[in-house]
């Protein structure tokens, strides 16, 4: 018995790059628009905790796509891994690609706004802008890392098992 697809075709996939600059451009148009529309003079300074914490989670999950990596090859000194906490990666790493691409494209158009402009207070606001940008950049990268390192690698053909559970020959 072969699993197939829904007949709808909504199956899990990897991310694609396409939806996450989509999502980027958007993201910037929309920052660019509301920072210089009406917003920037009733901001307060650009803080660097966000950048921090984007660039604090990147790390955690480039560290978490190390570990898998080595825990689903089986490397010598490396506990075997949990097929339910792959699971739970590879959500996480999706949806911090998507929430990377966001801040990615939000910070770039913020970074971008800021450039354009002569004042004193955009000139300071452009070193946590554009660390922010990079930050993002840096989680969406470790993101799309983490999904690809929890892909369960391909065995050899003669290792594999027959995909019909009645054809097996310990089942005739």
């Amino acid at each position: 018995m072969s699993v197939s697809p829904p007949p709808d075709g909504s199956r899990m996939g990897p991310t694609r790059i396409s939806t996450l600059v989509v999502t980027a451009l958007a993201a910037a148009a929309v920052a660019w628009l509301l920072i210089g529309s009406f917003l920037y003079n009733r901001l307060p300074a650009l803080s660097w905790l966000p950048v921090f914490t984007l660039a604090g989670l990147a790390v955690l999950e480039a560290y978490a796509a190390f570990n898998t990596r080595s825990r689903i090859a089986r490397r010598p000194g490396h506990d075997p891994v949990n097929p339910l906490m792959v699971a739970r990666f590879v959500v996480l790493a999706k949806a911090s690609a998507l929430v990377g691409a966001i801040f990615a494209g939000a910070y770039a158009g913020m970074t971008g706004w800021l450039l354009v402009q002569p004042t004193k207070a955009a000139g300071d606001d452009r070193p946590a802008a554009f660390g922010g940008t990079l930050a993002a950049i840096a989680l969406v990268a470790a993101a799309l890392w983490l999904e690809r390192c929890c892909r369960v690698p391909e065995r050899p053909e003669d290792e594999q098992e027959p995909d019909d559970w009645e054809s097996r020959p310990d089942r005739r």
